[in-house]
This record gives C-alpha cells, sequence and structure tokens, in this order.
C-alpha cells in the first residue's frame, strides 16, 4: 500500500484508526475539513479511502435535518464519484447499523429490509444504496460498514455517562430493565478495516459487531470492576422510570426519553458475514475491550 487516505481523522474513530494503521507501517493521510467541504482532495498515489466524516446522530435533536443529508450523502457521493474516476483500488465507507434499523427484534443481519426511523439513518442510507447502484470499474471494490456503539479512549456518549455513575458511586437504578445489545471495540474496528485492506474480500455490507452481546447491567458490573468497586444496580419499577424520564424530556435532563431506549433497548448485531469473509478472529473480547475503554476514561484528565 502507497497510502491510505482518510476523512474525518481527527473524529473519534480517526484519532484511533491513523495511529493503528501508521504503527503497522501503513501511510494513512488525513483530509483536512476545508478540502473535504470543498471537494479539493488529491487522490494521486492512494490505494484505498477510507470514509470516516460524517454527522452524527443528534441525541439532543438541535441539529438541522438538511445537515444529515448534505454531510452524510451528498458529500459521500462526490468522494465517491471521484473514487470511481481515480486509481483507488478500494473505498471503506462507514456507515451505521442505524441505517438499517432503530429498533431490533432477534438478531440484526445485512438482508435486513432497511427502515431507518431517523433523518440520521435515512442519510446514511442514501449514501449506501447510492454506492451500491453505481457500476464497479474492474479492479476496484467497495465496503459499507455498520458498525454498532463503537467505544474505545476518546469515546464520548453513553458508556462515559454510566463510567461516571459508577464513578461516583451514583447507583444505576435501570435495573429493572432485561435487554440484550452488542457493543463493538475500536481495536476490533481497526482490526476490520486492516483485513479489508489486506485481503481481497468481495464488495458489500458488512456489520461488524464484537462476538458478543451483553446486558447494560453488565457493562454496570466491567465499569465497576475496573475501578474496583462493587456494581450498584438498582431495580426502580419500569413504569416510575418511564414517569421520571418524561419530566427529563421537558427538562433536558440527562436521563431523557431517548437516552433510557439507549441504555434498555435490546439491539444484537450479526457479525458473521465479516468474520466469514476476513476468516480471522477478532483481537479483543466483549469484556477485554470494555476495560480498555473504562481504562481511558480513568486515566483522562
Amino acid at each position: 500500500m502507497n497510502k491510505i487516505t482518510l476523512t474525518g481523522a481527527t473524529g473519534f474513530v480517526g484519532q484511533n484508526l491513523m495511529p493503528y494503521l501508521n504503527n503497522l507501517g501503513i501511510n494513512a493521510q488525513g483530509i483536512n475539513r476545508d478540502d473535504l467541504v470543498n471537494q479539493n482532495w488529491d487522490l494521486s498515489n492512494t490505494n484505498a479511502i477510507i470514509h470516516l466524516a460524517g454527522k452524527a446522530h443528534d441525541l439532543k435533536k438541535f441539529s438541522n435535518p438538511d445537515e444529515y443529508y448534505q454531510v452524510n450523502f451528498e458529500l459521500t457521493k462526490g468522494l465517491y464519484d471521484a473514487f470511481l474516476k481515480s486509481k483507488v483500488e478500494k473505498f471503506i465507507f462507514i456507515s451505521s447499523v442505524k441505517a438499517a434499523a432503530d429498533g431490533v427484534e432477534g438478531v440484526l443481519k445485512e438482508d435486513v429490509i432497511a427502515n431507518p426511523l431517523t433523518h440520521y439513518g435515512k442519510s446514511k442510507l442514501m449514501a449506501e444504496q447510492y454506492i451500491q447502484s453505481q457500476k464497479l470499474p474492474e479492479g476496484k471494490s467497495y465496503y459499507i460498514l455498520r458498525p454498532c456503539m463503537i467505544h474505545g479512549p476518546g469515546n464520548k456518549g453513553n458508556l462515559n455517562l454510566l463510567y461516571k455513575f459508577v464513578q461516583k458511586g451514583i447507583p444505576y437504578p435501570l435495573a429493572a430493565f432485561e435487554n440484550r445489545r452488542s457493543f463493538l471495540s475500536i481495536e476490533n474496528l481497526c482490526f476490520v478495516i486492516k483485513s479489508l485492506l489486506d485481503q481481497n474480500i468481495p464488495s458489500g455490507i458488512y456489520n461488524v459487531a464484537d462476538d458478543e452481546s451483553l446486558s447494560t447491567n453488565e457493562v454496570v458490573s466491567i465499569l465497576s470492576d475496573s475501578l474496583g468497586k462493587k456494581p450498584k444496580l438498582w431495580k426502580v419499577p419500569s413504569n416510575l422510570i418511564r414517569q421520571i424520564v418524561k419530566i427529563g424530556d421537558i427538562l433536558n435532563l440527562p436521563l431523557s426519553t431517548e437516552r433510557l431506549n439507549k441504555l434498555t433497548e435490546n439491539y444484537i448485531v450479526s457479525n458473521q458475514k465479516i468474520k466469514e469473509a476476513i476468516k480471522l478472529p477478532f483481537p479483543t473480547d466483549i469484556k477485554m475491550g470494555l476495560l480498555k475503554t473504562a481504562d481511558s476514561f480513568r486515566n483522562h484528565k
């Protein structure tokens, strides 16, 4: 590989992926934001494009819906068109499981009929469909990756919120909710991307998740272990919790209806297709990955 070009190199995934590739002797270089927005990209001597840049899902719903389509669809469309006209061999697009479904019954696989409900999911799906609809010249490949909840150093979001609960000794009040969901260690995502660069794998859509799933109660227990604390799990009646979060919606408190759903929903994602494609075991199991993330929270000042 002469050079790998990344968009979104300064984001959470990019800040982990760039040094991961460089440490393996791969020349990974980012496109700065201005050049990306102005579609001023130099793809000469580039073997692969990894498109990480995107408009993330806004839990507080402050974002203008048009921003999702401009960034997640139009920007991807322009970059993919440039890829098709260039000599670049591989295009890796980081989409999301939310392009397929906001809720999951059973296990989410790639053959599900996509039905996203948010502007975030819809804009990601539009980008996926555009990529799939274009004729692919010989010698080129595309990979649409649908990761589930990614975590690791630099991660912000619900895991960080849970960690702060545990760190401060605040009992987790949602233990009455029974759920299972998939997670994705950033180390495993980097490993998958590196495997796609190395191997001749068929183009297509691939879910990316750790091998196992966990309940949120198990996640709280793992985070407690990382701090040497005994997990505090309160089984407050779920009906009472649902009434309380309605107040959170009105007052814009940390525990809102949407965040409650994120913490307590079932969302299990199959990684069977990508595992069969790369034919290699993931380097990190789900519990070890969460412990590494917890360590990064503790060490972050």
